[in-house]
Formats: C-alpha cells, sequence, structure tokens
C-alpha cells in the first residue's frame, strides 16, 4: 500500500514533489395455464383491496376478501411443481418468512418454487382467480421489507429459475433468468471480457430479478448509471398469468411506451419479472482505488468537485464514510479490515477509477492526489498497489452494515439529498440524540448521486424503552429531507416500512397516477399487498 502524506509543500514544483512512501502488507481477505377449475369469484374486491379511510402509518389488517389458503391449493401447486417445488413445514418457511436482518416476520405458510416462466403464469392464473396473496422473492436482502410477506400471502420465490438463457460477445448483452444471483452473473460476464454494471455489497446472494424489481443502485451508479438505463428488455409475468415479453436485447427501441420501465423499482407490485435482458459494459484494464483522509466533510466536497473534473472519464466510485464508521470496523475487529493511516481523521474517500490504461489512470490518480494535497483538501492517504490491497481498501467501505449490527438496534435510513447537505442531518441528529449518551449516529454513503446511508444503533433494551430514540429520528429524518425536496428512499424502494412516508417524495397526483396503473394491472391487488402504495388519502 503506497501512502502519501503531509510531507507535500504547495510552494515545491510538481515535478520535485515527493511522497513519504511506507509500503504496509495487506493480506488478501475474501472480498401453459391450467385446465380451469371451479373457483372462489372475487366480488367487489378491488373496492376492498385500495381502501380510502386507513390511515397511511396505521398497521394494516388483513383484507377478508383474500382467500385462505386450503388444501386443494396445496394439490394444484404440487401438481405443476412438483412435491419438491411446493414448501408448508413450518421450519422450512422460516427463511421465506424472515429477512436477514430479522426485523420483518411474515406468517406465509405456503412457499412455491417453479422452474419456468410458464409454471409462473400457471401460478397467477389460478391464484388471481382464487384470490390468493402472492409476494414474489428474490434473495430476500432488501432493508424495507419487500419481499417478506406480512401475513398469509403465498411466498413465489424465484430461485430455481437462475440459467443463462445467452450471451451476445460482440454487443455485451446477456439475457438471464430472474434467479440468477449477481455475483454468479458478475463471473459469467467477467470471463468473456465484461463486467455487470451493478456491483452491491449482498452481491453475493441477491437475485437479479430482485435487482431490477427494486431498481437497485450500488456503488458503481456513478459511472455506469442506474438499471433503468442498463435493462434492455424484461419477460414478466401479469397477476392474471399473462406472460408479457418485451424482452428486446436492442439498446434503441422508440416504438411506443416503454413498457419494461414499469416493472424496473416496482417491487414485484406490478408484475412477477421472469427473465432480463442487461447490457453490460467492458470488464476495465485498469482499476486504482485510493482512500483518502479529510479534516471536514466541506473539504469532502472540494475533493469530489476535483476529482470531477481532473479524473471524470475513468471515475467508477465515490464514496464516504466517517471515523464513526472506521472506530466501529476497528473495535467490532471485522475481518480484512485495519486503519489505513497512521492518524485517524473526521472523514474518509474511498475513490475508484476504471479504465483501459493502467500508465495512464495512475498517472492522472497521482496528479489529482498532489493536487489534492496542494490545495488541502485532504490530509494523507492510502494507494492500492495490487488486487488484494484494493479489496482491503473496499472492505472499510462494503463491510460497515455488517458491523452496525453487532451494535443492538439499528434505525437505518437510506436518503438523496443535496450533495452540499449531506452529513448536515448526522450532525442535526447526534444533537437531538444527546439525551441518549448510547445512542451513536454513522454516516456513509454515495457521494457520486448524494446517496446518504444514515443510521442510528443504540443498545436493544434502550430501544425497547418506550420510543424515546425512535420518536427523536422519526419523522424528523424524513421531515428533514423533504424540507430539502430529497428522496426518503434513495435505492431500497419502499417496501412495507415507508408507505407512510411516500407523500414526502412524491406527490398527491403523483401517488394517485400509480394507484390508477397498480387498478389496471392488478385489479384484485393480489401482487405483493399492503407494500408500496400508502393505502388512504392521507397524502392528498
Amino acid at each position: 500500500m503506497t501512502r502519501f502524506g503531509t510531507c507535500m509543500s504547495v510552494s515545491v514544483p510538481r515535478h520535485a514533489r515527493r511522497f513519504a512512501l511506507a509500503i504496509t502488507p495487506f493480506q488478501k481477505q475474501c472480498r401453459a395455464i391450467p385446465t380451469r377449475t371451479t373457483l372462489q369469484p372475487c366480488v367487489n374486491f378491488a373496492r376492498a383491496a385500495f381502501p380510502a379511510s386507513r390511515s397511511a402509518s396505521s398497521t394494516p389488517v388483513r383484507s377478508p376478501l383474500y382467500a385462505q389458503i386450503e388444501e386443494r391449493d396445496v394439490r394444484f401447486f404440487e401438481e405443476i411443481l412438483g412435491k419438491g417445488g411446493v414448501i408448508t413445514d413450518v421450519d422450512d418457511l422460516v427463511p421465506y418468512n424472515t429477512d436477514w436482518m430479522k426485523k420483518y416476520q411474515g406468517q406465509s405458510k405456503l412457499a412455491l418454487r417453479p422452474k419456468s416462466t410458464e409454471q409462473v403464469s400457471q401460478i397467477m392464473k389460478y391464484c388471481n382467480e382464487r384470490c390468493l396473496a402472492v409476494v414474489p422473492q428474490g434473495g430476500n436482502t432488501g432493508l424495507v421489507g419487500g419481499s417478506i410477506p406480512i401475513f398469509d400471502e403465498i411466498v413465489l420465490s424465484l430461485s430455481n429459475m437462475n440459467s443463462i438463457i445467452s450471451f451476445d460477445a460482440r454487443s455485451g448483452v446477456v439475457v438471464c433468468e430472474a434467479g440468477h444471483i449477481l455475483q454468479n452473473l458478475e463471473s459469467y460476464v467477467n470471463k468473456k471480457g465484461f463486467m455487470v454494471p451493478l456491483d452491491l455489497g449482498a452481491k453475493g446472494t441477491c437475485q437479479i430479478g430482485g435487482n431490477v424489481a427494486t431498481n437497485a443502485g450500488g456503488l458503481r451508479l456513478i459511472r455506469y448509471g442506474s438499471l433503468k438505463g442498463s435493462v434492455l428488455g424484461i419477460e414478466a409475468v401479469l397477476a392474471d398469468g399473462t406472460v408479457l415479453d418485451t424482452l428486446n436485447t436492442l439498446r434503441k427501441d422508440n416504438t411506443g411506451y416503454d413498457v419494461k420501465q414499469l416493472f424496473i423499482g416496482s417491487e414485484g407490485s406490478l408484475g412477477v419479472i421472469t427473465k432480463v435482458a442487461i447490457a453490460t459494459p467492458r470488464k476495465p484494464n485498469s482499476v486504482q482505488v485510493v482512500v483518502v483522509g479529510c479534516e471536514s466533510f466541506a473539504h469532502v466536497l472540494d475533493t469530489v468537485s476535483l476529482a470531477q473534473s481532473s479524473l471524470s472519464e475513468i471515475i467508477s466510485a465515490i464514496e464516504f464514510f466517517d471515523k464513526e464508521c472506521l472506530g466501529l470496523l476497528l473495535s467490532e475487529k471485522m475481518q480484512g479490515c485495519r486503519d489505513p493511516m497512521p492518524d485517524t481523521h473526521p472523514f474518509y474517500i474511498l475513490l475508484e477509477t476504471s479504465g483501459s490504461n493502467a500508465d495512464h489512470d495512475k498517472a492522472k490518480l497521482m496528479t489529482f492526489l498532489e493536487d489534492a494535497m496542494s490545495q488541502s483538501c485532504v490530509l494523507d492517504g492510502v494507494v492500492a498497489q495490487d488486487g488484494a490491497q484494493v479489496e482491503a481498501l473496499w472492505k472499510l467501505r462494503e463491510k460497515i452494515p455488517l458491523a452496525l449490527g453487532s451494535r443492538g438496534r439499528v434505525f437505518k435510513y437510506d436518503l438523496s439529498v443535496p450533495m452540499a447537505e449531506m452529513y448536515t442531518l448526522c450532525d442535526d441528529l447526534r444533537e437531538r440524540l444527546k439525551p441518549y449518551a448510547e445512542a451513536e449516529v454513522f454516516g456513509y454513503g454515495h457521494l457520486g448521486d448524494g446517496n446518504l446511508h444514515l443510521n442510528v444503533t443504540c443498545p436493544v433494551d434502550l430501544a425497547c424503552k418506550g420510543d424515546g430514540v425512535l420518536a427523536l429520528i422519526e419523522p424528523y429524518v424524513y421531515e428533514w429531507t423533504a424540507q430539502r425536496r430529497g428522496s426518503v428512499s434513495a435505492e431500497h424502494g419502499i417496501g412495507q416500512f415507508k408507505t407512510g412516508q411516500l407523500h414526502l417524495s412524491k406527490s398527491a397526483p403523483a401517488i394517485d397516477l400509480m394507484r390508477h396503473v397498480k387498478r389496471i394491472m392488478d385489479p384484485n391487488n393480489i401482487l405483493n399487498p399492503y407494500k408500496v402504495l400508502p393505502s388512504s388519502a392521507a397524502d392528498s
């Protein structure tokens, strides 16, 4: 690891400046439709599915118009999927009813594991006619409970639909089934000289269909954009079992409405994504990673501005974390994490560049670092010298969410705010939480797109003593964000967690339009009910 420090003087010509080199060894650490059956009709279901009087923030109540699962339903699904594709055992249902944070707990009595689009179609047609609610589920790595049933909805797992269908080595377009794990897809296209334009901490578990359904952002959105741009086509099954094929692999198609966009970010509420076509960029020949320390968030912003002007064509990620996050990693002894510098700094920036020429990229990076030092934007830093050190530096950012879970109760907030005010909220919240000395505030996130991950931790016993801590956090955090025209959910989605806050980021006419689309595409509201849309008119 090459360290550069404060030994540089502004008055010394650039060619004469010298870096203090201290190579620190980092050990590599792992970084057809069924025959019609006599079914119960859905009488006046739409009216009850979209109530207009319940408070948006109240606990949802199971609609009595959803049918209860009966033995005949299980037999029907077993005829389609075989007994191995139908899960009814209480213990076997636990991972389908619980999210990875153990925050959300469903009551589903049935999970289905189809292996084809045809089977998904048969399932949805039957469930629509029987008024059986369905929750599509991928890798179950979400943070807002979008893939967890609230009551006894049927879980429709896409895990068995995990095949690569095709790959075009000229265009870089890959077509795969929705259940393909992101990291496996990355490995597949890497061998072809390409990369997936999405990188997430949960890549070893999350599935591409779920990524698309939630419009996952991730670490490299600043370079490759969101999935709304990378996804070229989608195959989805609608609530009534209709298979909608928009699985185009064309980069340009200006023929009417871009229907696939309805499903990207819909969180499984409009249809079940079964296949996707994604444009993958070429894998870079050169990847450089640097971590620098800054004295203040103002200096962080100055460093980002300098990087964007000096390294614009090769920047692939700009992340930040505060000293509290680094202290957390060290105190919890997270594997592969160590302080990269001799002194602690209030803020840290992790910057990654990706390009085709290593010598060119390294030269540009060193020039940027020299300028950042001479302008007093940064105090110190380290540059990774090989792949192992690249992984080691990335662990400082990627392991923060895991380390937070060791501090008891964690209140997580995923916000988009103007970059200049990203960290102000952290400072404001620390001031508000002074009455609770054991409550800690941690800030990190994606500097390139203004996405702040705000986390507050406190011991479980403190969190359970009334609503003291939470009452100081909510609704303050959401209202603070709304006052700055930010988003209450930058990349995690709405799920079951933020339906009551949707009106803070979407206007009443926009929410009404979303409801109208939902009624048209899923008139019986069987797809992921109680989620995304608030069920009252409180927002208007």
